[in-house]
C-alpha cells in the first residue's frame, strides 16, 4: 500500500493505476471507517489530510486522462477535509525514487 510523493506523469502505467486503486482504498478507510489496512503507516499518514489526498487524486486523474484512460470513480469533495498538504512520509521522496528505480519498470525518474 503506497501513495507516491512523485508527480503522476513520472509513473509507469502499473504504478499510476496501482496508486489510484490504493488511494481509493485509503480514502474509503478514512471516510467510511473501513477496517482493512486502517493501521497501515501509509493510511495513518493521510489521517486528517483528506484535502491533500483529494488533490493527489485530482493529479492522478489528470494524468490518467492525459494517457487516454477513462476515470469513473470520483471522490466526494465534501469529504476532503483537514490539511491540504502532506508533510509526513513513510519513505522520503528521494527514497521513493530509489525504490521505483529498483523495480526496473518504465517510470520516468
Amino acid at each position: 500500500m503506497r501513495i507516491w510523493d512523485i508527480k503522476p506523469e513520472c509513473l509507469c502505467r502499473e504504478h499510476l493505476l496501482g496508486e489510484h486503486r490504493e488511494l481509493h482504498a485509503i480514502w474509503n478507510i478514512l471516510t467510511k471507517g473501513k477496517k482493512g489496512y486502517s493501521r497501515h503507516p501509509e493510511t495513518l499518514r493521510w489521517a486528517g489530510k483528506l484535502k491533500a489526498l483529494y488533490a493527489v487524486h485530482d493529479d492522478i486523474v489528470a494524468e490518467m486522462k492525459e494517457r487516454g484512460y477513462r476515470h469513473n470513480s470520483p471522490l466526494d469533495k465534501r469529504e476532503a477535509t483537514g490539511q491540504s498538504k502532506q508533510t509526513d512520509y513513510v519513505d522520503t521522496p528521494d527514497r521513493q525514487i530509489q525504490i521505483l528505480r529498483s523495480k526496473n519498470c518504465s517510470c520516468k525518474l
